[in-house]
């Protein structure tokens, strides 16, 4: 029987705390470790998209995170004297079970997945700190600052979920590629006076950027999210920076022209911003999730989002790697580098259309928004436009069709997805009884999916492989899902040998002992 692989994550966010999750429900050993001694807060994140639940489902946490969840918000868009509203619930998205976006604090999500690491038996060791990191032998050793002392372990591993100022980013000399916004983003829980209602997020664009308003904050009832020029100090990055006084909030509120006071201020903050990327995701047996990855504006919300679905990208990998020098490793940073490249662009695009300070935008924001008020309901009401946007924004249009995971066999399969892509909801028929799709997938490991006239008589299956038989997918052929919700290999027919060198490549196959924990 093999080893269960080691793993060290560093840092106990949301990257940290899902990546040791999904390692551990596929068999690591896992160890993760927080130098803050108490959780940080107040929340910069807001927003789960419909795809970072869906990912999470097989790990058993969604329900409680849409039980602490906003699902069905409503938006008004506040473009000069007009007002426009949305529904951002029951979107035209029929292949997913969370047709909707997701309003949550980032500390609710932390909580959820700490609680559920802390019931698998790996609680996080809080006022635990990365001192150094060596490799020896076949091991990679870690010197840690613990509330014990100097504490020396061996790992398999080390996943830097550390935020934009890694250790391990910097242990390792991996390049932080980008540069530094003009902007700033202003945080504040506040209570107001006024007509606001609370049931609704609220969104001023003006010339000076977008401001919002949502009925989320954790100290008061509101918290205030808007972006204004940076003060010449310099403030760390990835920590809330100094106070910003009630005057210029309350000159902030008086700006977007709403029906609003603040009738009290409990905490605000400043935090600087930049747009970077590591230059590479990966040294040896040394990984960077999340934030120590790359750094986002905060348009579109892709912070905490991102960095969840790189950590489930790797958890698996990591669980399943034979060794440092398995493939199935290097494909970590082949699949989320570029997407997550991508996403830069994205959310530096539109931060710029946001807050940028320059002319254009400027204008574009303060002359021409308000004199194109008439057309916003009508493109708000066009459920298939939002819908495709939020595809584009939430990952689930993201695929890997380069992937080293991602084979066709042969003959191929013409029906269904590629591989590398995303496998869809549906309603299918398994076992005499109709399911959706991801409800019969929602457990850890790889699942095969076998047509209705396929047989199974020929395969002999590990630990980490579910089978279902699908009666109501017509032909003879076999699709594989990753542990990450994507199709690995189709074939047309159910060849063992084709199948069994890709369960190979990803470290699913049979002869694997290794032990499962979750």
């Amino acid at each position: 029987m093999t080893r269960a692989p080691s793993v060290l994550v560093v840092g106990a966010g949301p990257a940290g705390l899902a990546l040791a999750l999904q390692a551990h429900a596929h068999g690591a050993r896992v160890r993760v470790i927080e130098r803050r001694q108490e959780a940080s807060r107040p929340s910069r994140a807001l927003i789960l998209h419909p795809r970072t639940l869906e990912v999470l489902r097989p790990l058993g946490v969604t329900d409680a995170l849409l039980g602490r969840a906003e699902i069905a918000p409503a938006a008004r868009l506040h473009l000069g004297a007009h007002v426009a509203h949305t529904s951002l619930a029951n979107l035209a998205l029929p292949d997913t079970a969370f047709p909707h976006l997701t309003l949550i604090r980032q500390m609710a999500v932390e909580e959820v997945l700490e609680r559920a690491l802390a019931e698998r038996g790996a609680a996080v060791e809080r006022g635990s700190e990365l001192l150094d990191l060596r490799e020896q032998g076949t091991g990679l050793w870690a010197t840690l600052r613990t509330p014990s002392g100097i504490d020396e372990t061996a790992y398999d591993f080390v996943a830097g979920c550390d935020g934009p100022e890694s250790t391990v980013r910097g242990l390792a000399g991996i390049g932080w590629a980008g540069g530094t916004y003009r902007q700033e983003a202003v945080l504040a829980d506040v209570e107001l006076a006024g007509s606001l209602a609370q049931g609704e997020a609220h969104v001023v664009v003006g010339s000076d950027g977008l401001l919002f308003l949502f009925a989320l904050g954790e100290r008061a009832t509101w918290r205030l999210l808007a972006t204004r020029l940076a003060e010449h100090d310099l403030v760390p990055f990835g920590g809330p920076g100094p106070v910003v006084p009630l005057a210029e909030l309350e000159t902030m509120l008086a700006h977007a022209s709403l029906d609003a006071r603040i009738t009290k201020l409990v905490w605000s903050a400043r935090y600087p911003l930049q747009h970077r990327l590591a230059t590479h995701f990966r040294r040896g047996r040394l990984f960077l999730v999340g934030d120590a990855a790359h750094a986002f504006s905060p348009a579109t919300g892709q912070g905490m989002n991102t960095a969840i679905q790189d950590a489930l990208n790797l958890g698996w990998k990591l669980a399943f790697a034979a060794g440092p020098h398995a493939p199935l490793l290097d494909s970590y940073e082949l699949e989320r580098r570029p997407a997550d490249r991508r996403l830069l662009a994205l959310t530096h695009l539109v931060f710029w259309a946001e807050a940028g300070s320059g002319r254009l935008p400027r204008l574009l924001r303060g002359g021409l928004a308000p004199r194109l008020v008439w057309a916003a309901p009508v493109v708000l009401a066009r459920r298939r436009l939002i819908a495709r946007l939020m595809r584009g924004v939430s990952q689930l249009s993201l695929a890997y069709p380069a992937s080293p995971l991602s084979m066709d066999g042969t003959p191929r399969l013409r029906a269904g997805p590629r591989p590398g892509r995303r496998l869809p909801d549906a309603i299918v028929c398994a076992d005499g009884r109709r399911v959706r799709l991801h409800a019969l997938l929602a457990q850890p490991g790889v699942h095969l999916l076998l047509q209705r006239d396929a047989s199974s008589d020929q395969l002999t299956l590990g630990p980490r492989i579910t089978l279902h038989h699908l009666t109501s997918w017509p032909g003879r052929g076999v699709v594989a899902i990753r542990p990450d919700g994507y199709v690995g290999f189709r074939c047309g027919v159910v060849d063992p040998v084709q199948l069994r060198a890709w369960l190979e490549r990803v470290g699913a196959d049979a002869a694997s002992g290794a032990v499962w924990l979750a």
